[in-house]
């Protein structure tokens, strides 16, 4: 039997991101709890950026063509 891989959800963790920042950015709460916000933070940071990343790169193999990147302008109205 397979391990279920976990799905990431991006929007999620942005979103508790924001919390965090606006907790400590109204600097109402203690240095060891600004601490551990800011460590959270960085965690959440991390992964949203490896996330970004892993997109990217899915993107850039879905348009290669031939063996060429082929880069075509993002047009909204489509």
């Amino acid at each position: 039997m397979a391990a279920k891989k976990s799905t990431f959800q991006f929007e999620k963790s942005l979103a508790e991101l924001e919390q965090l920042v606006q907790k400590m950015e109204q600097g109402d709460i203690s240095l060891e709890d600004s601490l551990k916000h800011f460590e959270k933070g960085v965690q959440l940071t991390r992964a949203c950026q490896t996330a970004l990343k892993e997109a990217e790169q899915k993107v850039a193999l879905l348009l290669n063509k031939n063996g060429q990147t082929s880069l075509e302008p993002f047009d909204a109205n489509e």
